[in-house]
């Protein structure tokens, strides 16, 4: 007996011939724009900064929140007047020199970490204590250990950047998959080796995480210490034009300074850190 096979009623064929042409939808200049992601995050600058224009004007106490344009002004002059590109040069400095021994103490207990057991207690506890502890808490101890100088805010950079990072790496170490390393080790590599091809590129979307979080930690850290500590080797850095300008109650200056602050901000994590994910992990196929 032969079956009769009947569509069923409540589904729709939708039969297309393959002769059919393949209309591609346009895109519109607009959609075009707003699909490049830094006209979506200068769209919101603009927007931030006409808020702060708009707020200022409504106060109307430049002692009290200047207005953006004040702030710009203000900026600029000290700007051709060269004092704040000293005063950055002076905090970039120090903060170069914290962070680079920040990544060399965090590589050195990673790498304990990951070839004993030892070393990994050691790393887990060490986190587990100094990680909570805010680095503005050991500014007296500094002080005492280190004097009134450049090697007590170092002290202070070390310590917000080390344990981050080394968190972090470690982390991303143990979530790298065996199956890899098993690989790795099916090529011959072993120890140094089968870290440097095997375990940083697999775990670098974790470690670069940890250096951005280093850097923010030190970055604020550093501007935090530099109020305290005012001038440090005989120059001050950012901080200190804060400090000053705002014992002299120059606003305009105050907010100038802090405006240098967010763009050094900026320009790290969109275009250092942009482009150090753009040529790694983006390329790698490991990041949207």
């Amino acid at each position: 007996m032969t079956s009769l096979v009947f569509p069923r009623a409540e589904i729709v064929h939708d039969v297309q011939s393959s002769d059919a042409p393949v209309v591609a939808k346009s895109i519109g200049a607009f959609e075009r724009i707003y699909r490049i992601g830094f006209v979506r995050k200068a769209i919101i600058l603009a927007v931030l900064a006409l808020a702060w224009e708009a707020y200022g004007r409504w106060l109307g106490n430049p002692l009290l929140f200047p207005t953006f344009s004040q702030t710009v002004e203000a900026f600029v002059t000290n700007i051709a007047n060269g004092i704040i590109p000293q005063r950055m040069m002076v905090s970039l400095q120090t903060l170069v020199i914290g962070y680079s021994i920040g990544i060399t103490l965090a590589a050195l207990l990673t790498t304990l970490a990951i070839g004993s057991r030892i070393g990994a207690d050691l790393l887990e506890t060490l986190t587990s204590m100094f990680n909570p502890l805010p680095a503005i808490a050991l500014l007296p101890l500094a002080l005492i250990w280190f004097g009134l100088g450049s090697g007590s805010v170092v002290f202070v950079l070390v310590h917000s950047v080390l344990w981050a990072i080394a968190l972090n790496t470690h982390a991303g170490f143990r979530s790298v998959s065996n199956t890899l390393r098993m690989v790795g080790q099916n090529y011959g590599l072993r120890g140094l080796g089968l870290v440097r091809y095997v375990l940083i590129p697999a775990a670098f979307p974790a470690i670069l995480t940890g250096l951005k979080i280093g850097w923010a930690f030190a970055w604020r850290t550093l501007i935090a210490a530099e109020l305290v500590f005012g001038v440090s080797s005989g120059s001050g850095g950012l901080g200190w034009f804060i400090f000053e300008n705002r014992n002299q109650l120059e606003t305009a200056n105050v907010f100038a300074g802090l405006f240098t602050v967010i763009l050094i901000g900026l320009f790290v994590e969109y275009v250092i850190f942009a482009t150090i994910e753009k040529r790694t992990i983006r390329r790698w196929g490991m990041q949207h």
